[in-house]
């Protein structure tokens, strides 16, 4: 099924998807903003997933750092899909240093919500600057 939501509403649910999943802590939006049959491309460990998986690797992420925010750089909308360029930043628990992780997204939709997620991330570093 194909999209009748235009750019500038893809890139709204996306946004909202990574306030509340990521920065409020609301693992449940997984299931709100993704269709039952949801697949992501790069879940965690870097294999296929589906929404199950991605809910248990935030809660994860939630307990081992507290403080985690995700900020959206850049994002484009083309047709069905939207890609946006984000910074994941927290303090590491153990040492007390700021770290960070780069990350691009691509969302593909379905109706009104993301039916696909492909995503590349580097590898966490101490926070410059």
């Amino acid at each position: 099924m194909a999209t009748q939501l235009t750019g500038a509403q893809m890139k709204a649910l996306v946004r909202d998807h990574f306030e509340d999943f990521v920065n409020r802590r609301i693992a449940t939006a997984i299931r709100a903003n993704m269709t039952p049959d949801f697949y992501d491309h790069d879940g965690p460990g870097g294999k296929p997933a589906g929404v199950d998986a991605d809910e248990q690797m935030m809660l994860a992420m939630y307990t081992a750092m507290p403080d985690l925010r995700v900020s959206i750089e850049d994002m484009i909308a083309e047709g069905d899909k939207v890609v946006c360029r984000n910074i994941w930043r927290w303090t590491d628990p153990a040492s007390g240093r700021r770290m960070q992780f780069h990350g691009f997204v691509l969302w593909r939709f379905e109706g009104d919500r993301i039916a696909e997620r492909w995503a590349t991330v580097t590898v966490p570093s101490v926070e410059l600057g």
